[in-house]
């Protein structure tokens, strides 16, 4: 891998996981916390949401953005491996 794709690489890698985080930030800090009062005038399984997020379903998101994460990152190791092979095999062409 040259060391303009490893660059660009790790910033879609960081993009993706800044992305992440600030979803798993929103679910767990701000309607966990900050729109609690808001989310608690609506009822899900018969708790008030705002409750339901703080205690269970912050978890749920966390554990899906983990399965979202897990399948970004192979499609994006397939890319940049099929890039870096891709570039491996025109140096080899040019070089026989």
């Amino acid at each position: 891998m040259s060391d303009s794709s490893a660059h660009s690489y790790w910033k879609a890698n960081i993009r993706l996981v800044l992305s992440l985080l600030s979803i798993w930030f929103f679910i767990s800090f701000g309607c966990g916390i900050l729109f609690v009062d808001a989310l608690d005038t609506i009822r899900f399984g018969g708790f008030k949401l705002g409750f339901w997020i703080a205690q269970q379903g912050s978890i749920f998101v966390f554990v899906a953005l983990i399965l979202i994460y897990i399948r970004a990152m192979d499609k994006l190791d397939a890319k940049y491996t099929l890039e870096s092979s891709s570039k491996s095999d025109e140096a080899s062409q040019e070089g026989s």
